[in-house]
């Protein structure tokens, strides 16, 4: 295993630093040039669905600091994950696009930066563009109430391309300038262990999964914490980088496996024997684990009921607060449709929601049968619009239905792209196919096939138990032993 994550001196701790703006004001485009990975070409979209949280370490003046990053989603359905975000970190960074200014997720970060009382910084993205118009975006931002410093104000602000790499480095040696002056850098070495729950799920083959940023002392696996509700004894550590951790100290993001059961998004854990000081410190808007709520009476029966399904509790979250009122939320869940979802939903004359899970095969043939209707979303602001057509008398859209699956066991150049080789394990593939990549059970992302071919002939498609070489676009990173699902 790796050693501790820990602050290169230990008279500090890294900050921990809360990422906020508008959809596709390139916060996860800013997050991904300085973590020197691709995080952005794999969400759905371009836009971020749950937070995610990573340390990145860096020389600066000399010496090796380390900064936490929360990228917080910015669709407005996910207010609360990001006013969660905001309660776990030291400092926000604010972003707005220099080319369309202030919008309304941008009105609402900066209301919950405020609300939040921590010190943040303006970003502004998107400079390498010819269309910016960075006086404008001040301006807009100056209206809003936030008082930038070279306006005489206490708010620092910085122009940055995550493009160009343009005062990226700038960007990090501000965070540690306002973080210093805030007086936070000496750790209480003294203190016991104390973390925040930003995410959770229940993972169907490790069992309950947790990112937990460190707000005190040191966590180490095989101690034992707890919370209001939950215990647990800590079985592994792992970074955001995926590697193996004995031990992680004050500052920094670790996905921990080890509690009994998911813990609530927001909950604050300790160490066993800690006397929780401050109730005033759990933070708000929690998720609870999978729960059915109370069904209506017959004079009250709702339009529509839904079993809902999610990858996490954060997502849960955010969907169960943007579904209108009028409609029954009979469970929610975190993990993939069970045939157990279906029949509930049948039973309740109802539909059944997935959002970024799986739907296997025989759920679907299961649903065919009941006639109940299952539907996957990726994005979340087609699940909401889609269930809002429904309460104006519009209707869903057709089941989803898987066409057939292929196993990736070759990989060849082509051109600036790479083939898929695969073998067609049922049903079939075709071209013009919108298909879903999976590994390891887990979706990375969907395209389309442009091309199918066999051997040097390019073909329509490819039937159960063939071979034949896919090229997508979009093109999705693949590895051998991914499966592609097309899907109707």
């Amino acid at each position: 295993m790796d050693k501790t994550i820990k602050p290169a001196k230990s008279s500090t701790y890294p900050p921990v630093v809360t990422v906020l703006g508008h959809v596709d004001h390139g916060k996860t485009t800013l997050l991904d040039a300085i973590r020197k990975s691709n995080i952005a070409d794999r969400e759905h979209g371009g836009i971020t669905q749950k937070i995610g949280a990573s340390s990145i370490e860096f020389d600066h003046e000399g010496q090796k600091k380390t900064i936490t990053f929360i990228d917080t989603p910015g669709h407005e359905a996910f207010s609360q994950m990001r006013s969660r975000g905001v309660q776990a970190a030291d400092i926000g960074l604010l972003v707005v696009s220099a080319v369309d200014g202030v919008k309304p997720q941008t009105k609402e970060s900066i209301a919950t930066l405020k609300d939040s009382k921590i010190p943040f910084i303006v970003v502004f993205t998107k400079v390498d563009l010819a269309e910016k118009n960075i006086e404008k975006a001040k301006g807009e931002v100056t209206k809003e109430g936030v008082s930038l410093e070279e306006y005489g104000g206490d708010t620092p602000a910085i122009e940055v391309s995550a493009k160009t790499g343009e005062n990226i480095k700038e960007l990090l040696g501000l965070i540690l300038l306002v973080f210093e002056m805030q007086n936070h850098q000496v750790i209480q070495k003294d203190g016991g262990f104390k973390g925040v729950v930003i995410e959770s799920r229940q993972d169907p083959k490790r069992g309950a999964l947790a990112t937990v940023v460190i707000k005190s002392g040191k966590l180490t696996v095989r101690d034992e914490v707890v919370s209001e509700d939950i215990r647990g004894k800590i079985k592994s550590l792992t970074d955001s980088n995926g590697k193996n951790l004995q031990s992680a100290t004050i500052g920094i993001a670790v996905e921990v496996l080890g509690f009994e059961k998911a813990p609530k998004v927001g909950t604050v854990i300790l160490a066993k024997g800690e006397e929780k000081k401050n109730e005033e410190e759990q933070l708000p808007a929690q998720v609870s684990a999978p729960q059915s709520l109370n069904p209506f009476d017959a004079a009250d029966r709702p339009i529509l009921s839904i079993v809902l399904c999610a990858d996490s509790l954060g997502s849960l979250e955010a969907i169960t607060l943007a579904i209108p009122s009028e409609i029954n939320i009979a469970l929610t869940k975190t993990g993939n449709i069970t045939p157990a979802d279906v029949l509930l939903a049948k039973s309740l004359g109802g539909i059944v929601i997935g959002f970024n899970v799986r739907i296997f095969p025989d759920i679907i043939n299961l649903a065919r049968t009941e006639k109940v209707l299952v539907k996957n979303y990726n994005l979340i602001y087609e699940l909401i619009d889609e269930l809002k057509d429904v309460l104006e008398g519009k209707t869903l859209a057709l089941q989803e239905e898987v066409l057939g699956t292929a196993k990736i066991v070759a990989s060849f150049p082509f051109e600036k792209t790479k083939v898929m080789g695969v073998q067609v394990t049922d049903g079939r593939v075709a071209k013009g196919d919108k298909i879903r990549l999976v590994r390891n059970d887990e979706a990375v992302g969907e395209t389309v096939i442009t091309s199918v071919r066999h051997g040097k002939d390019q073909v329509s498609k490819a039937e159960k138990g063939s071979e034949a070489g896919v090229i997508v676009s979009p093109f999705l990173d693949f590895t051998i032993g991914d499966m592609i699902i097309s899907l109707g």
